[in-house]
């Protein structure tokens, strides 16, 4: 093996280039409700035009009345805007990229259900119909259920895919 010595020169060149660099930093921009999509491609055809760095625009579904912008820094949200319709308010605050990923990550149905949850069954012999969780088994991702709509007391077992949270349940 051949060692190439380093010499200081390039070991500064590398330390100062990597510092000078600013990292990306999620923004939050208050707007109405109901409009975050509308805010975002107005967002997105400004920094275009204007070419102001915004290196992504998020509007979630479960985040109502926010979009999030992906930019270097504060002016550059401030520029993007100033003056658009919907905006509610300025930069509410940044935004970890921790928290992004737990908004963005879907979690197991199994992890959102509970002893006594209402259900409706959509797959299998029994779809359409109500039921009540009698218990949980996480290990075999099945759960238990007592058939609402039986003249009788009727229990069974399903896949946890085969079913899905009532409406008002969560």
């Amino acid at each position: 093996m051949i060692s190439r010595p380093e010499n200081e020169l390039t070991k500064n060149s590398e330390a100062t280039s990597a510092s000078v660099v600013p990292k990306n930093t999620l923004f939050i921009v208050r707007t109405t409700a109901g409009q975050e999509n509308n805010v975002a491609l107005l967002i997105e055809t400004r920094s275009k035009i204007n070419k102001i760095p915004i290196y992504s625009i998020l509007a979630l579904p479960n985040l109502k009345g926010y979009v999030i912008m992906e930019t270097r820094g504060l002016h550059s949200v401030y520029e993007a805007i100033k003056g658009l319709k919907h905006i509610k308010g300025k930069v509410s605050g940044t935004l970890r990229w921790e928290d992004l990923e737990s908004m963005i990550k879907p979690k197991p149905l199994i992890e959102l259900l509970f002893v006594g949850a209402d259900v409706e069954i959509v797959a299998g012999p029994f779809r359409g119909m109500k039921a009540k969780i009698t218990s949980i088994d996480k290990t075999r991702n099945e759960v238990s259920l007592s058939i609402l709509e039986a003249n009788y007391p009727l229990t069974i077992t399903v896949p946890v895919d085969y079913i899905r949270l009532a409406k008002g349940e969560k």
